[in-house]
């Protein structure tokens, strides 16, 4: 299993602290039955903070006339509705809602140019509040492709994701299927696609990045 790199500093924290209390509690505490069971705790502590950074390799055949996942998790809004960031018009809207037991690798959708970027400082409101869209911390980024039709991906915090990674940069080339970013600990990945886009997906499915389709051209 391949450890994402964002994780590494976090997961050798929670190493360090697990260690460090766990010396303190048998040093403090002589009851073996106690130590036994905070041996346990601190365990799963450590590796559900290991399991959440897993990359696990996906690697796909790029395909033009598919558009594909960006994150893993639950489709939770499927609706028309006006963007009003980037487009200004009425956009098809896909949110995936990610829990914390899923990957939490961002992935684009389609191939092409990264034609907008930006970083919104915001609230941390639950992610499937309907306002969390506009009003959470979150990072926009708008990906056109050859025949310049362009798809908006939006990452958003929740109320336990405090840390959202974008490596999106206006101008350079994006790669279906290749990183866009991560999030930490739990939120929400929008997709803006243009009207008319034919859906292969329904709110309630489990979807994951790069191996579900979401919708095509």
């Amino acid at each position: 299993m391949r450890i994402h790199k964002e994780g590494i500093v976090i997961i050798l924290s929670a190493l360090a602290i697990v260690a460090s209390m766990n010396l303190l509690f048998f040093w403090l505490v002589k009851n073996s039955v106690l130590q036994s069971l905070l041996v346990i705790v601190s365990v799963v502590f450590f590796l559900l903070v290991v399991w959440f950074f897993r990359n696990p390799d996906r690697t796909i055949a790029v395909d033009n006339t598919r558009i594909v996942s960006p994150a893993d998790g639950q489709v939770v809004v499927i609706e028309e509705t006006v963007e009003k960031e980037y487009f200004g018009d009425k956009r098809i809207q896909v949110s995936i809602f990610m829990s914390p037991l899923n990957v939490h690798a961002n992935r684009y959708p389609i191939s092409g140019t990264v034609s907008y970027y930006k970083y919104h400082p915001g609230k941390y409101l639950v992610a499937w509040h309907p306002k969390s869209s506009e009003l959470n911390e979150r990072n926009t980024v708008v990906i056109r492709d050859a025949r310049g039709r362009e798809i908006l991906v939006r990452q958003i915090a929740g109320a336990v994701a405090r840390r959202i990674v974008s490596y999106a940069q206006e101008g350079t080339v994006a790669v279906q299927g290749q990183e866009l970013g991560f999030i930490k600990f739990g939120s929400r990945v929008d997709l803006f696609l243009p009207p008319g886009t034919k859906l292969n997906v329904k709110i309630g499915d489990k979807v994951s990045g790069n191996l579900t389709e979401i919708g095509e051209w």
